[in-house]
């Protein structure tokens, strides 16, 4: 169970990876966490940093989960954090934002990037998350100390300026990669010597003062472990992204043939390196409704691993009504079509039974599930966030009827 710090006690904290630090009873704007817990920031947005100008004593990232269209998220065993910037609405230059967080990614990627490089100018991120408790709706998750970057991520890939619309008005924003450093814990004295300015600190932790100095990242990673997502985690979380999964199986219900189809593009737009060969000829007996190949490798010798891939446009727990879920029959059928060397794809609008998803991932066959949260999830990620632009994929691509 992750340590939880109360609201009286943040002002005297140190940090915690994964701890959650409490806000003030009653869930009131003033007595919101960060702003107890670190002197300088603000108690609003996305980017709070201590200091003026462009020279920043550090910096809290904070993330609230919820907002569909521009989701960050932090990979844990690879210890890389993708971070959205604060340009998130039409109207304004991709640098023009009242926070300035913009404008501290460009500036933090720029000094990164310069020769020589410039780290000791980029100041610390602190990176936190929403995380409701019991007796406060403001308090928040510490996930880690975050810099600029990756390690084997070149300067064309870390920060980028990605395109959306917005009510038929287009706009850019910025999607960036941090590494989370190994600093499991973050001293209350660093925090005090950095609210004061002072950048070369005793207390700083060490993967700190060795990426400063070096460059080398000194990265968290945690090891994977076996993952059997229950039923209820393979629901959307919003109710934004339920519509999204309810309109995609009632378009397809009646159809599972053009289900096939959109579950074959589905993978390949959660994954660009897969290749769909074809979809092959429907049959009422669950056979391969997909084959392909991924590919590996450089660009101009690739290596390519076959897949199969199978669709059920099952009933989604999301419409009020008892939803199905894929069994241990239907994952078995795919298993038993996968030859050696090759691996599976299920793609469900439902979810993946206990007992189905247990036995494949104690047997250790090579099967990727895609559930209804997935594909929520995907053509959110994929700018699809709304369910009047699924419907018109779904009636442009996919027709049915």
């Amino acid at each position: 169970m992750a340590k939880v710090v109360p609201y009286r006690d943040l002002k005297s904290a140190d940090l915690v990876v994964d701890a959650v630090y409490e806000g003030e009873p009653g869930g009131q704007l003033a007595g919101e966490a960060l702003s107890e817990l670190l002197p300088g920031i603000g108690n609003l947005g996305g980017f709070r940093a201590a200091g003026t100008g462009d020279a920043k004593r550090f910096v809290v990232l904070h993330s609230s989960g919820a907002d569909q269209d521009w989701p960050d998220y932090l990979d844990t065993t690879t210890g890389r954090f993708q971070y959205y910037g604060d340009n998130k609405k039409p109207g304004h230059e991709l640098h023009e934002t009242s926070p300035g967080g913009n404008r501290l990614l460009r500036n933090v990627f720029a000094w990164l990037h310069h020769d020589p490089p410039r780290r000791g100018d980029i100041p610390p991120f602190f990176v936190f998350e929403a995380h409701r408790t019991e007796r406060s709706s403001r308090s928040f998750r510490y996930r880690g100390l975050a810099v600029p970057g990756a390690p084997g991520l070149p300067g064309t890939e870390d920060l980028v300026a990605v395109w959306k619309t917005f009510k038929g008005e287009r706009f850019q924003n910025y999607r960036s990669v941090f590494s989370i450093l190994d600093a499991p814990t973050i001293s209350r004295r660093w925090i005090g010597d950095l609210a004061e300015g002072i950048r070369e600190s005793p207390y700083a932790p060490g993967a700190w003062k060795e990426w400063v100095h070096t460059g080398r990242y000194r990265v968290l990673q945690a090891e994977s472990t076996t993952t059997i997502r229950s039923p209820e985690q393979q629901v959307p979380e919003t109710s934004e992204k339920r519509a999204i999964l309810d309109a995609v199986w009632r378009h397809f219900q009646e159809s599972p043939r053009e289900f096939e189809r959109f579950a074959a593009h589905l993978f390949a737009l959660q994954e660009p390196k897969a290749v769909i060969d074809h979809v092959t000829r429907y049959s009422r007996d669950g056979g391969r409704d997909a084959v392909g190949r991924y590919r590996l490798g450089i660009q101009d010798d690739p290596v390519h691993v076959e897949f199969a891939l199978e669709a059920k446009c099952y009933r989604p727990a999301v419409s009020g009504k008892p939803s199905n879920s894929v069994g241990v029959s239907d994952v078995s059928r795919l298993i038993s079509r996968i030859r050696h060397r090759q691996f599976g794809v299920m793609v469900t609008t439902s979810a993946i039974g206990r007992q189905a998803y247990e036995e494949v991932r104690e047997d250790g066959h090579p099967i990727i599930f895609i559930c209804g949260k997935d594909i929520a999830d995907i053509l959110t990620a994929k700018g699809l966030n709304t369910v009047e632009a699924v419907r018109g994929l779904l009636d442009t691509e996919f027709p049915v009827g």
